[in-house]
């Protein structure tokens, strides 16, 4: 019970080179990310480059957003990306993430997936909440909003 797995998948009608990049920099994550309108107030921070390996976003939020950074630690376009994802508040956590874009009938399936362990106080909060109910739906969420983020220019 102490590891976990959230993983959604979608077909974007759109090819990977035209989704892709909407992952590969956390600029353009204000289009499409789950999260963006959790907290109005949300402090937003880039560094390093502006896409790809080496990228980064840090965020500090009311107590529902939380706080913590992401950096992309590979990016193989335009297959796939993989984030380290650590929250600083409300639990400390590391999350490996991936991002993997395969060409599909009529477009693109974009496959989100995290993983973790739940520690310390984690670990008990853990045992009424279902992590995959609990983020599921936010990653179903993201990937119908990049959808409509890679689609928007192209009508």
């Amino acid at each position: 019970m102490s590891s976990y797995e959230v993983t959604r998948s979608a077909l974007i009608p759109a090819p990977a080179e035209d989704v892709f990049p909407l992952v590969n920099s956390f600029l353009e994550w204000t289009k499409w990310s789950p999260w963006e309108n959790v907290d109005p107030e949300l402090n937003r921070s880039y560094s390093g480059s502006d896409a790809g390996v080496g990228a980064k976003y840090a965020w500090s939020g009311n107590r529902k957003a939380g706080s913590g950074t992401m950096e992309i630690v590979e990016s193989d376009f335009p297959g796939s990306i993989n984030v380290r994802l650590e929250f600083t508040k409300p639990f400390k956590a590391v999350n490996p993430t991936t991002f993997t874009f395969t060409p599909a009938d009529g477009g693109t399936q974009v496959t989100w997936r995290m993983t973790g362990e739940n520690k310390g106080l984690a670990k008990i909060f853990a045992m009424v909440v279902n992590m995959d109910k609990m983020v599921g739906g936010d990653f179903e969420r993201g990937l119908a909003a990049l959808s409509a983020a890679a689609t928007a220019n192209k009508a």
